[in-house]
Formats: C-alpha cells, structure tokens, sequence
C-alpha cells in the first residue's frame, strides 16, 4: 500500500522556528507602526460591538458626557460608535488644525438612514458630501440667497414680523404668564417662510396650504428629533440585511413619514411660486419673490449638471435647508439669551440704558439702530458662547488618512467639536462659566462668531461654517433690542431662577418653557 510523503522531526522542528520568528518579527512590526503612528487616546468604557453609544443616550447630555472625558483624556481623544471611530476635539488650537490644514479632509459628512430618507437622498446640500455638487450650492448660497446685500435688503420683514410679536404680547395684557420660546419659535417661523415662500403677509401659512404655524412647527421638532435616531447598520453596516430584526423598518416609515410631511409644504409653496412666476398680471411678484422662487432658474441649471436630482427636488432641498437651520437655531439663541439676561439683571439694566440713549421711548426699535447698540450684540456673542445652539455641530469625516494634534487619524474617522467645552476653555474666557456680555467691548473686542476666530464657533468653522450667519445675528439682534426696549420683563413665578437644562437633539434647546410676565414701557399706540 502506498503512503503519502512524511515530514522528518527535524524538518518540523526548522518550520516551527521560522514560524516562530516570522510571527515575532510581524509582532515587532506591527508594534512599530504602532508607535511611529501615534493614536489619540481612547476612552474607557466602550461596550463590545456597540462601543461607545451607551455613553452617548443618556441621561446626561452628550455633549457634557464628552466634556467629562476631555477632563479625564485631554483636548483630543476617540470614542468607538459601532465600527466607526470618534475623534473628539474641545481645544480651539485643535479645532483650528482640523478647519484649516485639515479642513478638506474633515468635508465629508457620515451618511445614515436618517440624512438619507430625510434630506433628499443627501440632496440638502448641509448633509451632502463635499464636492462640485455642494460647491455649486454653498455658492448660490453665500453669493445669492444669503449675502449681506441680500440680508441687508430684509430689514422690512425682520421690522412687520418682530412688530407682529409685540402687538401679540401687548394684547395679552399684563401680569399673564406667557411662554417666550413659544412666542420666539412663532416670530422665527413666520419670518422664515416669508423670506423662503415670499411676501405672504396676506394669506400667510394657510394660503400657502400649510394650514397653520403649528403643522410647521410640529414637522420641524419632528425632523431634529428623527436625525437623532441611529439605526442598527449606522454604525454596525454588515448587520444591514439583518435590519429588520432590530426594528429598522419602523424606523424608515418613520423617516418617510416625516420627509413626506415636510415635502408636501414645501410643494405647496414651489406651485405657488411657478404660479406667480407665470402670470404676468401678478406685479409685487418680482419684487417679493423669496428665495425658492430665486432658485428656480438656478435649480434647472444644476438639475443639468447634476441629473441624479431633479429640478424641483434641488429647490425644495435647498429651501428646506433654509428652513431647518434658521427656525430652531434661531429661536434657541434667544431663548437662551433671555434666560441669562433673567438670571443676570443687572446686564438688562445696562441694555436699557443703551436703548433708551440711542432710540428713546418715542419709537419701537428699527433694524437700522442695531448698528449702535453694541452691548445688545455683545450679549447675543455671549449667549452663543455659553449656550450655542449647537453644543455638537454635525459631525464631519475625514476621507483620507491624516495627523492632527501629532496623533495619526485613519480615513473614515468621524470629526466631533465640542463647542460647548471648547466655548469654556478658562485658558481663553476668564471666569468662563460666568454670564458677562462685557467681555466683547473689552477684553474679546476683536472676536467674532463667523469662524475667523477659533475660540468662538457657534456656526463651526472652515468650508462646511453656516452660511447664514448674518441672517441669523441680525435676526437675534433685533428681536432682543425690541423686547428689552417695549417690555419689563419678570420671571413667573416672580423672583425664581430661570431653569438652563438643554434638551438632547441636534439643536441645544431649553427643556422647560420659558414663563415670564410683561409690562409695556411704550406708549400704547406703538403697540397699535
């Protein structure tokens, strides 16, 4: 019988030591790479598989979740979400590597389910990975729809619906506990759909067929809250043919749902705006048009260029963009701002002071006196530094691999600034966690919010930094200066501090209303 070949002791004892040495040497190897290639710090407490997430649900906020790990690892270190890796930054010298040498690196955005199903299939150019794409509609942006000549030309709107806000508090009469963050989101969303739909001071939402504020309103709470929702191949992608077993398909009808909800608006406005645009006898059209009516030539051009999108589903994303980054940001700043200035008196004292030297009580405030109330806008920086509406802005990642802080960042790494830690940095803000407008007329004079400055970063930084950062001061601006000017404001109950829990959800808004009673300091016939 015939025997296959054998293999001598000695010849087994020479394989077991080249293997030996080779799994030494690849050890050895590896070990090196290790540490010619420094890695951030990760933190502790990662679940297997999942990661960090666990961290990150609760019940404290995510962004003071991450605050305490900064304390704990330094400015930079990394987290685990699921497969994917983390690097969280709190440091402004940081932050300011990765939106300058590293910023086209960190120009991506992750794409989930939620950015997907909500946003267009990643038409909005916000969640929109950075390419010809996004350039052409962050152009259209910046150089159209919000440049200063454009938000200059504006001031009327800001004036009829900040107007509109103290006639709606004046005729609720005195001492009656009323909510300002609902006042505040209704002023925010009227403005919005006139600047975005047009002049439609006339018929307002229900003309439009939205049929009131509140369907607005309820859509837009229920988009930031389902960007919230990261479902199961978000960050595990090789479970996605089993997603059904984890309640992903509840998820997309949900998402669905809510994207249909907003689309059918946003229809309703871009009939009307072809409507208008074809009759001839419609003479306040050219005039009045607002911004998706401005986008109409624009969108067939890039339709053109871009044909996995439609004309009409480029407009609507871009509008709706407008929509969502303008309303909840908007209204948490001066929620927000109010709520400081309640639990600081004092500052409200000197505003008036302002106010009352450079308008008076003969007159309501105009959009043109905010040029000289400058306490009033250093407020507005305060309040963004200590409360900025995004305390997390939407994470970026990076698409190739790259150094930051001398650690090594593999591709595919997601980027999260912590503004909110980084806003607190007692090296850059004395008394940091103190409410002190004051700062900005001595000390920080020559700082900004529209990412020049690395210490302040409300609307973030680099190429991705929002582009409606003049449309959203000029909003804050004057609808603080008005309120402050036309009303007493005090706490309800009298006396109490102003509760400054922040809710989860892509916009840091206040949990609890804001319940406060009014005296007018006008004359009455103001309020007319």
């Amino acid at each position: 019988m015939e025997m296959g070949p054998t293999i001598s002791l000695p010849a087994l004892v020479t394989i077991s030591i080249i293997l030996t040495v080779s799994l030494c040497f690849l050890v050895i190897t590896i070990r090196g790479r290790r540490i010619k290639k420094k890695l951030p710090p990760e933190a502790e407490g990662g679940w297997p598989i999942i990661g960090h997430l666990s961290l990150l649900s609760g019940p404290e906020l995510p962004h003071i979740v991450l605050s305490n790990l900064a304390d704990k690892y330094g400015p930079i270190f990394t987290i685990r979400l699921g497969v994917h890796g983390a690097l969280i930054v709190s440091s402004w010298e940081i932050a300011k590597e990765c939106f300058t040498t590293n910023d086209l690196i960190f120009c991506n955005r992750p794409q989930t389910a939620a950015i997907q199903h909500m946003c267009y299939n990643f038409a909005m150019f916000g969640f929109s990975d950075y390419g010809p794409y996004w350039r052409e509609l962050r152009k259209i942006s910046m150089h159209t729809l919000l440049s200063n000549r454009k938000v200059a030309k504006l001031g009327n709107l800001y004036e009829t619906e900040v107007t509109a806000m103290m006639r709606s508090l004046y005729l609720y009469g005195e001492k009656v506990p009323l909510d300002m963050k609902k006042f505040f989101g209704e002023m925010t969303l009227g403005l919005i759909v006139r600047i975005v739909a047009g002049d439609v001071e006339k018929n307002k939402m229900d003309g439009l067929g939205v049929g009131s504020s509140d369907r607005w309103r309820g859509a837009i709470n229920e988009f930031f809250r389902m960007m919230g929702v990261v479902t199961v191949p978000d960050v595990l992608p090789f479970l996605k043919r089993f997603d059904g077993f984890f309640g992903g398909t509840d998820y997309y009808r949900a998402f669905k749902k809510t994207a249909n909800e907003m689309d059918c608006m946003l229809q309703v406005w871009l009939d009307r705006c072809k409507k208008n645009k074809g009759n001839s006898c419609d003479d306040d059209f050219e005039e009045n048009k607002g911004f998706m009516s401005e986008m109409m030539v624009a969108s067939d051009r890039l339709a053109l260029e871009f044909p996995a999108y439609d004309a009409d589903t480029i407009n609507k994303a871009i509008c709706q963009t407008m929509v969502l980054g303008s309303t909840d940001t908007t209204t948490a700043t001066l929620t927000w701002a109010l709520s400081l200035l309640l639990n600081n008196r004092h500052v409200i004292t000197r505003a008036r002071q302002e106010l009352d030297l450079h308008v008076g009580r003969e007159r309501q405030v105009r959009v043109s006196d905010t040029e000289n109330l400058v306490y009033i806008k250093s407020i507005i920086k305060e309040t963004l530094r200590l409360c900025p509406p995004t305390a997390l802005p939407a994470p970026r990642e990076s698409v190739e691999d790259c150094t930051v802080a001398g650690y090594h960042v593999i591709a595919g790494t997601r980027l999260i600034v912590n503004i909110w830690k980084l806003h607190r940095d007692p090296r850059v803000w004395p008394e940091p966690l103190e409410f002190k407008p004051e700062r900005f007329l001595t000390s920080h004079k020559e700082v900004d919010v529209r990412g020049n400055h690395f210490e302040l970063l409300p609307f973030g930084g680099g190429r991705r930094v929002c582009p409606g950062i003049a449309l959203a001061l000029q909003m804050s601006e004057y609808a603080l200066a008005s309120l402050l000017h036309g009303f007493d404001i005090e706490t309800v109950p009298f006396g109490e501090a102003v509760d400054m829990t922040g809710s989860f959800g892509a916009t840091n808004v206040k949990v609890t209303p804001l319940q406060v009673a009014l005296t007018p300091r006008l004359s009455p016939h103001l309020y007319a």
